[in-house]
């Protein structure tokens, strides 16, 4: 036996155990990656199941989406065409409400051309006097209000309440209506005259305040009502309703009156007298007592507008509030220089110092003037906000009584401040100082200071 025959004789069996191993080796191997791609296989038909069901849900989302668009596309064109049909109708109504307005206008100015023919009327008539010409005019504006009344009585739904109470406003109001045209025709016809008499009166007459008062005593013809007995507070408030008015507290009008005093347009007049006003306010303060002269005793305070006396010492003021572009004259000087002269010859006593206040300035020649017969001159000098309330005890009872700028004895009240009284600037601070407001203005039945 050869080697090469020994050799294959003892590889033989191994080799043939190798090839049946290495067989076996790939046969198993073989079913595993069988079994390892049928399982992936199957794993991914799952999920690609999954995904189809998930496509299927979103094209069904889809689906619902653009149904609802359909939806809200129809409901939008719906909406558009109500708004469409909407807007017509309005135009339609507007364009006969419009039709109705100028109808009601025509029928209006119609009316007021009626009216104002029918005041014409009764104006030409002025010469048969005024008593006449109220009564035309009262009787004109019941007849008024009673077309009004017997058209609530007439109407669909009858209100009859409504009705006859108009019918007794009617006849009040005519009774105030003669009454107010009587005092407006009196007033025009003194204007006329006295026009200078305006600087008192002011621009305008507060017809409702007039109304007012007129309707205290309504059927007594208003010269034959010896005191209206309205408080001056109300006057001030006549704006608030009577509601309104009873509402507030007797400190809270007291106020409101005093600011709405304050705040009012003041005539010419009313600016010089509360010039004068503040020019004693700042005398008394300084120990004077002081007498309003001119405010009192109007056209005959011969030309002292205050007098201011401390012991032997005594005060003949005049007071100009002007505009600043005036000036004062020498006329001004020697009027107030020879009404001191005649005060001397009266009180020879009394040491006498004439003074001239003014809110403008002097002409040169005034000043010389003034120099030479020694009278002070107090230029420039402002009107200024102060207290204005005064707070006074009274001497014979002891009573602390507040008085306002409006109030009837306020100018006649002196104050002196060594006795305690003084000035204030709110009714809260009169009150909290123990003072409450005089009563005199309450007419001849109630209580005075």
């Amino acid at each position: 036996m050869t080697l090469y025959s020994l050799a294959q004789a003892e590889w033989a069996g191994p080799c043939f155990l190798f090839v049946i191993l290495a067989a076996a080796v790939y046969f198993v191997g073989a079913w595993v990656v069988g079994r390892i791609a049928e399982a992936s296989r199957v794993k991914a038909q799952a999920r690609l199941d999954v995904i189809q069901a998930e496509r299927r849900k979103i094209e069904g989302e889809k689906n619902r989406l653009l149904e609802m668009a359909k939806e809200i596309e129809v409901g939008r064109l719906t909406v558009e065409q109500q708004i469409r049909d909407k807007r017509d109708a309005l135009a339609t109504q507007n364009s006969r409400d419009r039709q109705a307005i100028l109808a009601l206008a025509e029928e209006q100015k119609k009316q007021n051309d009626q009216d104002k023919q029918t005041v014409l009327t009764l104006a030409k008539e002025k010469s048969q006097g005024f008593p006449w010409l109220a009564e035309a005019y009262s009787e004109y504006f019941l007849l008024q209000q009673l077309k009004e009344a017997e058209a609530l009585e007439t109407k669909k739904h009858p209100a009859v309440r409504s009705a006859e109470r108009i019918r007794e406003i009617a006849r009040d109001r005519r009774v105030v209506e003669q009454k107010l045209r009587v005092v407006q025709g009196i007033i025009a016809y003194w204007l006329e005259l006295f026009p200078f008499l305006e600087d008192w009166l002011g621009d305008d007459v507060d017809e409702e305040l007039l109304r007012r008062l007129l309707s205290k005593n309504i059927e007594v013809p208003f010269k034959d009502v010896p005191d209206f007995g309205e408080d001056p507070v109300r006057i001030m408030l006549n704006r608030l309703s009577d509601d309104e008015y009873r509402k507030l507290s007797t400190s809270d009008r007291n106020q409101r009156a005093l600011d709405a005093w304050r705040a009012r347009p003041k005539t010419k007049w009313q600016i010089g007298r509360e010039y004068e006003r503040y020019i004693g306010y700042l005398c008394e303060n300084r120990g004077y007592n002081v007498y309003y002269q001119g405010i009192l005793e109007g056209y005959d305070d011969l030309g002292r507008d205050l007098v201011a006396r401390k012991s032997d010492e005594t005060l003949i003021i005049q007071c100009k509030c002007w505009s600043r572009h005036k000036r004062i004259h020498e006329k001004h000087v020697n009027q107030l220089f020879g009404t001191s002269v005649e005060y001397m010859l009266d009180h020879p006593e009394d040491r006498l110092f004439p003074v001239f206040y003014t809110s403008t300035e002097l002409t040169d020649r005034a000043r010389r003037f003034a120099t030479h017969v020694r009278v002070q001159v107090q230029e420039g000098f402002p009107l200024k906000e102060h207290p204005c309330i005064k707070c006074n005890i009274s001497r014979a009872t002891g009573e602390r009584i507040y008085h306002l700028p409006f109030d009837q004895q306020y100018d006649t009240t002196q104050i002196e401040p060594n006795r305690g009284e003084c000035y204030v600037e709110t009714v809260a601070e009169a009150e909290a100082l123990g003072f409450r407001r005089a009563w005199r203005w309450h007419g001849e039945d109630a209580n005075a200071e």
